[in-house]
């Protein structure tokens, strides 16, 4: 390695998920830290201590179902419709609160109230439609057994009956429970103090205006809000720089908490400090470096004081994957609460998934209603690095560490990240567009469940193809025939026009060597000038087709480089990594930059005949038509005209 240059050290031995949490469980046992007594009104989310018991009968009395009348059953025997027995109403009326001051003797009844206390005497409650007032009294037209709507004083809950048991997390329903025996105060498990820090010269807090090589700290919010789903307090701390001794302070602060969370500098890089400040501590210090899994592979977990620290690697997907797999479950411990129990789903994978030997894969998935009532997991396309991956996916499957991939059509199993799992009434697979968002915005509006995943155009025309979408997001051009989507049609689908976007060449508009140029100029002047550079587009994208007719057997530089969106590609210009490229115009104008047209697309929907006519994909063909949506369109670039693919 040349002098200077930064050293790439080696991960220590990675070891396998299991491994991990062993070593973890053997260097900290973790359980509840203490109990604190707090206020009903406070205590919603939190874990019982300990045991409750009713202190009080509930209900505390006998007391009526229904409105009516307080009687002797036995008065009321021969009662019938064309024989009412009539009984003597006696002079006070029991309304809820109102302790009865009157015995109820034979021949006579006491009107009472829903929720009133049954007087002495009473053993029964005659309802209001099976009597008939008259004068002083009331006949009873329909015979009443004994304890007729009555509830009787502890039946629902006994004194001295347990309520609820310790380790019982508080919803609403538990609250009402604790409110209906009289308490006031319950005894919980102290929250977790979780201190979080963020590590990084690169990263902004949100609401800081932008700056080049910046990146927006996510991962100290996401797992602030993860520390209370699962039981913890947060103590947020901010963002640290990439300073040792800076960092060494701040951890110092931080191990005031119960546990201690960092993200990023788990790695072995020469800008990655965080392990090599936790490799000073030796009680024990650092248990595991490096775990056989993806993502996730540089988490590190270590104790010190008594406290668990984890290091965990900056990339947003990873971060909180392996924040749910290895610190939740020790979170929760710590909380008094019981290990989260994921439920599955069997589904049908509709994409091969090449796997690495050597360590487990998690591939996060989208689940969808497939053609045949079952469901269909679709791999999320982004990496570790992205922000979105975990918030859109509904679940993660796993490929083993012996596995060498999963086939497509494989059966296999998700395990949910939440219990909940809203199904949608739109499902839209393919590319992804602005316009396109705008429809399915208004749709959530309406109050459809809508459900996107953005897969490119041949992903869409496959998900069609399956019965596995509602629409599929297409503008791919076949060279042949200069048409857009129509012969790419598979059987049992149906083509819904959708609007046209404006395709170009995007280039910084202060370019000196490009300034000024248009049409054939510019493309002349991008072809001789070697030194300017292209971002293109990835394979099975409807822009690479445009791209690759625009270029031939042409391969400029920086052809290799193929983001998966129109806004990378803007992006990679925008920031000078690039010098031109080809994408949509109101991308284009969104970044500042010049635009020089190629041509209109056509951005149109393929919907299986199956789903045609299902009322919500009826009410997404009617918003084509729709003049407010139509307008919302034009005004982010989008072109509604009715025609498709000539």
């Amino acid at each position: 390695m040349s002098d200077g240059a930064p050293e790439q050290r080696q991960f220590l031995r990675a070891v396998s998920r299991e491994e991990a949490l062993a070593r973890l469980r053997a260097a900290f046992v973790p359980a509840p830290l203490g109990v604190e007594t707090v206020a009903l009104e406070t205590a919603l989310g939190r874990v019982l201590a300990d045991d409750v018991a009713a202190a009080v009968d509930v209900p505390g009395f006998d007391r009526a179902n229904v409105d009516g009348f307080a009687v002797r059953a036995a008065d009321t025997e021969d009662a019938a419709e064309d024989a009412p027995v009539q009984l003597a109403l006696n002079a006070e009326l029991l309304t809820p609160g109102i302790v009865p001051g009157v015995e109820v003797a034979p021949g006579t009844a006491t009107p009472i109230a829903t929720g009133g206390m049954l007087p002495r005497g009473a053993d029964a409650v005659v309802m209001l439609e099976h009597s008939d007032r008259a004068g002083a009294g009331v006949a009873v037209t329909r015979p009443a057994a004994p304890g007729a709507f009555v509830t009787h004083a502890g039946a629902d809950i006994a004194r001295g009956e347990s309520v609820l048991f310790a380790g019982q997390p508080l919803g609403s329903r538990e609250i009402g429970l604790l409110a209906a025996t009289g308490t006031g105060e319950v005894p919980v498990w102290r929250r977790p103090r979780v201190a979080i820090l963020s590590t990084g010269d690169e990263l902004l807090a949100p609401g800081e205006p932008p700056r080049d090589g910046g990146v927006y700290d996510s991962n100290g919010h996401i797992l602030a809000a993860a520390v209370r789903e699962h039981g913890g307090e947060p103590w947020a701390l901010g963002i640290v720089r990439d300073d040792e001794a800076a960092l060494q302070a701040a951890i110092e602060q931080a191990l005031a908490a119960d546990m201690v969370l960092l993200s990023g500098g788990t790695s072995k890089g020469e800008g990655d400090i965080a392990h090599r400040v936790a490799g000073h501590w030796d009680d024990p210090g650092i248990v595991v470096h490096g775990v056989a899994v993806k993502p996730g592979k540089p988490l590190c977990l270590a104790v010190t004081r008594g406290r668990p620290v984890v290091l965990l690697p900056g990339f947003p997907t990873s971060a909180i994957f392996t924040f749910q797999e290895f610190v939740a479950p020790v979170l929760r411990a710590m909380a008094g609460r019981r290990e989260a129990m994921r439920s599955r789903r069997r589904a049908t994978l509709p994409l091969a998934l090449p796997s690495e030997l050597g360590r487990a894969e998690y591939h996060m998935v989208g689940l969808l209603p497939d053609a045949s009532g079952g469901l269909a997991a679709y791999p999320i396309p982004k990496g570790s690095g992205a922000v979105s991956t975990f918030s859109r996916a509904d679940g993660f499957i796993v490929a083993g560490e012996r596995s060498r991939g999963l086939a497509a059509g494989s059966e296999v199993t998700v395990y949910c990240l939440d219990e909940a799992q809203e199904l949608p009434d739109v499902v839209a697979v393919g590319s992804h567009c602005v316009g396109l968002d705008r429809m399915l915005a208004r749709l959530r509006r309406e109050g459809y469940a809508v459900r996107s995943l953005h897969v490119g155009s041949l992903g869409g025309v496959e998900a069609a193809r399956r019965g596995d979408c509602d629409v599929a997001g297409v503008h791919l051009l076949d060279p042949e025939t200069d048409t857009y989507n129509r012969p790419w049609l598979p059987d049992g689908v149906r083509l819904l026009p959708g609007y046209r976007r404006r395709q170009g060449i995007c280039y910084r508009a202060d370019d000196e060597r490009l300034a000024g140029l248009a049409g054939t100029a510019l493309q002349t002047r991008l072809r001789a000038d070697e030194a300017l550079v292209m971002v293109n587009r990835n394979a099975g994208s409807g822009t690479r087709v445009l791209v690759d007719r625009l270029l031939g057997d042409w391969q400029p530089p920086g052809w290799g480089v193929q983001p998966a969106s129109h806004n990378a590609v803007a992006a990679a210009v925008a920031q000078g990594r690039a010098d031109w490229g080809v994408t949509i115009a109101p991308v284009a104008a969104a970044y500042g930059l010049a635009f020089d047209p190629l041509r209109d697309e056509h951005y149109d929907f393929l919907v299986p005949e199956s789903r045609w006519d299902r009322p919500a994909v009826a009410r997404f063909r009617a918003l084509l038509e729709d003049e407010a949506m139509r307008e919302e369109l034009a005004n982010v670039g989008m072109r509604v005209d009715g025609e498709s693919g000539e």
